[in-house]
């Protein structure tokens, strides 16, 4: 395991995840999540071997990989801070707080910082309107998200 959590990419552990869920109806969801559960992102060379096996073209996986935002296509830092990006969150600042997030971290939106240590990217709802603007870290849904709480998740990631 690597220090995030998630096993390093091979090529044995991919086909062994298509192998378990290739049955499934609708297959190519469950084996990309199940992949991106596994090795926190999509590896490119995984795209051909879940079309080969499903019998579907490259390109059909692929638009699959990138029409989601949950999917990512290149390993995510050690903290993966998710600021909601839906319209509840936006009328009550999140616009604002994501570009005071992006500032404190120096990142932009879908970036991970150089050293790995931090991955910023939107999430798009995650049904805590209530508590707007919400965001999750590493995982813990979050609420009432302000400078301060941007301030002390960057602390955290900094760790």
């Amino acid at each position: 395991m690597h220090a995030s959590g998630y096993e390093p990419w091979s090529a044995e552990r991919a086909a062994q995840i298509i192998a378990d869920h290739q049955h499934m109806a609708g297959a190519a969801m469950p084996i990309l999540h199940a992949i991106q559960e596994a090795f926190g992102f999509v590896p490119e060379p995984v795209v051909p071997m879940i079309a080969e096996t499903l019998n579907l073209s490259r390109a059909e996986v692929h638009g699959v990989v990138t029409f989601y935002h949950d999917f990512r296509r290149e390993p995510p830092g050690r903290h993966v801070i998710k600021l909601c990006a839906a319209e509840a969150c936006q009328s009550v600042g999140a616009r604002a707080l994501t570009a005071y997030a992006e500032d404190k971290l120096g990142l932009e939106m879908g970036e991970t910082s150089p050293d790995g240590r931090v991955t910023l990217e939107p999430i798009y709802c995650l049904g805590l309107c209530a508590c707007a603007p919400a965001g999750m870290v590493n995982g813990r849904l979050v609420g009432r998200l302000d400078t301060d709480a941007i301030d002390e998740i960057a602390a955290e990631a900094s760790r």
